[in-house]
């Protein structure tokens, strides 16, 4: 009797072809695209800008409130998109537009296996954690630093929404063979959760300096031009769990990769623990934001 298990390399292909189909759909809402292609027109004024967003209540909503975060530390409440482009930049606003979008749009119902509000905690913990830390070491795109902490994860969503039932037996090998997530997701998809998500945002056009964090994002090591992201992103996803702030229960047990010890100079995961002291403060004033963009 021939077997009729899967090669590595078919499941692969099978999750790839799921993938593109995935972008087939455009789930992505027209308006959304429209958006971002004004935003990168550097003709586009407040006034059109503010007339494509006025058709969605909702996004203009969790602008404001990221515009309101804690991460930008402002004195003066951001009531407007006008002032939220004044404060924050038509780049760095696009990041945001297109970021709370797509993970609307991959949204799927809560279920035992992946709570939303959960992963929106996490990546929005993370996304902010990430915007901290490049702030702190000196980096001018710490607005990309939030994109990639917000979105390192999505390939968890794409993989929940559109390929449940491998996302089940994912969890179930998890928990009944002790796998890893990566290993248990090698074994039912042939593809990890970080190339599922990198490939769908190179896609949809979004610039390496933010698909390739989202891929390497447990391997900074690996990455060629975004190493230093990677390893604030990989520092940051470490940091939810050492805090046990916004951590995610398929993540546990998430290690620091050699370039992030190497990077931040800790000698061991204790210095990566007591340096996760530092942003405590910053975690739980974030904690009150969340619950505006779920």
């Amino acid at each position: 009797m021939l077997s009729t298990e899967l090669t590595s390399q078919q499941k692969r292909e099978r999750t790839l072809k799921i993938i593109n189909n995935v972008f087939n759909l455009n789930v992505i809402p027209k308006v959304v695209f429209e958006l971002i292609k004004a935003l990168d027109n550097p003709r586009t004024n407040a006034m059109e800008l503010n007339k494509l967003v006025s058709h969605d209540q909702a996004l203009i909503t969790k602008i404001l409130t990221v515009a309101n975060s804690p991460m930008y530390g402002l004195q003066r409440k951001v009531t407007t998109i006008d002032f939220a482009i004044l404060v924050i930049g038509f780049k760095e606003l696009k990041n945001i537009v297109a970021a709370i979008s797509i993970s609307d749009a991959l949204r799927n119902k809560t279920d035992k296996y992946l709570s939303q509000k959960d992963f929106l905690l996490h990546s929005y913990m993370v996304g902010s954690a990430a915007k901290k830390i490049a702030k702190d070491i000196g980096l001018q795109n710490t607005g990309e630093a939030f994109i990639c902490g917000f979105l390192h994860d999505i390939g968890l969503s794409i993989i929940h929404r559109y390929m449940h039932s491998s996302f089940v037996r994912v969890v179930d090998l998890m928990q009944t063979e002790r796998l890893t997530l990566k290993e248990a997701e090698i074994e039912v998809n042939g593809i990890t959760h970080e190339e599922v998500g990198s490939i769908l945002l190179d896609k949809w056009n979004f610039p390496n300096e933010i698909v390739e964090p989202v891929l390497y994002h447990h391997y900074p090591s690996q990455s060629q031009s975004s190493p230093t992201m990677s390893s604030i992103i990989n520092l940051a996803d470490f940091m939810t769990e050492a805090l046990k702030i916004g951590e995610l229960y398929l993540d546990r047990g998430v290690k620091l990769d050699e370039l992030t010890f190497n990077k931040f100079k800790f000698e061991k995961e204790l210095d990566a623990e007591k340096f996760s002291t530092n942003y405590k403060d910053l975690f739980w004033e974030q904690m009150e934001f969340v619950r505006f963009l779920s």
